[in-house]
């Protein structure tokens, strides 16, 4: 695993990248890569995997504090492992251990029950739906990636028939006390168990399906209610679904990021949604029944005479529901008048004919314009 890429690099931040940055920049490739975006391409799938497995550390303060010290080893248990396997600092390692390590024999510093139980650690992905979907909501099958208690050795890392034993150099403390001898006197320090890697416990034999580390890498998937009027970039928490506990510790919850997919007519603008609708040159100089699109469906609107170019009529409460609250938004429809083209010669004939018969009471706007324009440069 020598070859695994910075995960600096894979999301593009710099080191000293904020957390705003960090969850900016996973949204943006996290979408660039969504296998739903992407069907059939491998090396998109493979970069997804590979945002996401970021993400994951860099998100974490402790994941990325060991990531920041010690590289993908302070991690990943199997990252550089030999015939023993596991990181230097064990999988079940938090910060608090490594800082203790260094500075916890400096006023009799704070030390983790290896035995304790923790809450597993969150995890995210998205989920893609329709600009209807988000309007009117939906439930969605969400597949991710989590870590899970080993089934094969429910979570102990040994092999069946056998158990984990107290570590024979701590006694099941995970770290161990170091008296030194300086120029102010002994100085006592506590640092990690080299035996067990600060986990209290020894394995002698492994789990052959998780390798000793007690969790294991799967595929799952769970049915989230999307509620109706959710935008793009709002996240659902689906608790009890993230990574695994430590020592029975309960699970982390799954967050699931929503994008919504843009519509090819409608456009929303808080809960309003705006649309443009194409009417001819005689109905709208004439007037006209037409027909509206929204969400609901098809609505008749009475076009009024004399409508003109980027005109606006609103349609009351045909918008998005108000998310978490009653009534909807409304749905603006803006005029857009189309100029006829490849006109016959009759057709030419009939225009010029009715220009000619109009006056300036037919073109209120026009008058006013050249009224101004005479007002301020004369006769031109």
């Amino acid at each position: 695993m020598a070859d695994k890429r910075d995960y600096y690099e894979v999301m593009g931040i710099p080191k000293n990248a904020s957390d705003d940055e960090i969850k900016k920049a996973f949204r943006k490739l996290a979408k660039q890569y969504h296998p739903d975006l992407n069907p059939g391409n491998k090396e998109a799938e493979a970069k997804f995997k590979e945002v996401n497995e970021a993400y994951e550390v860099l998100s974490d303060k402790d994941k990325k504090a060991r990531y920041d010290q010690f590289g993908h080893a302070g991690v990943d248990p199997s990252y550089g492992a030999g015939a023993a396997g596991g990181s230097p600092f064990g999988q079940d390692m938090d910060f608090g251990d490594i800082f203790n390590s260094f500075f916890g024999g400096f006023g009799g510093g704070r030390r983790n029950n290896p035995n304790a139980p923790r809450r597993g650690s969150d995890i995210e992905t998205t989920v893609n739906i329709s600009f209807e979907e988000a309007a009117k909501g939906c439930k969605k099958t969400v597949s991710y990636r989590n870590e899970s208690v080993c089934d094969e050795c429910n979570g102990s890392g040994a092999a069946k028939g056998t158990n984990p034993k107290v570590c024979p150099t701590c006694h099941g403390t995970g770290q161990v006390t170091i008296n030194q001898r300086t120029p102010f006197g002994v100085v006592q320090t506590s640092r990690v168990c080299d035996t067990c890697r600060g986990k209290g416990k020894t394995v002698e034999t492994p789990c052959k399906k998780c390798g000793g580390a007690g969790r294991v890498r799967t595929k799952r998937t769970v049915d989230v209610d999307i509620p109706a009027g959710i935008s793009s970039d709002r996240i659902l928490n689906v608790s009890g679904h993230g990574n695994a506990g430590i020592n029975n510790g309960p699970y982390g919850d799954l967050r699931v990021y929503i994008n919504v997919r843009p519509h090819p007519i409608f456009e929303r603008r808080g809960d309003d949604v705006w649309c443009e609708l194409p009417i001819t040159f005689t109905q709208a100089a004439l007037g006209a029944e037409v027909t509206v699109p929204t969400l609901d469906g098809k609505v008749t609107y009475h076009i009024h005479e004399g409508t003109q170019p980027n005109d606006i009529f609103k349609l009351k409460a045909k918008g998005i529901p108000h998310l978490g609250g009653k009534g909807r938004g409304d749905q603006y429809v803006k005029i857009v008048i189309e100029v006829p083209k490849n006109l016959t010669a009759k057709q030419k004939e009939l225009l010029k004919d009715f220009d000619n018969s109009a006056s300036d009471k037919n073109y209120q706007k026009s008058k006013g314009f050249f009224d101004k324009l005479k007002k301020t440069f004369g006769d031109i």
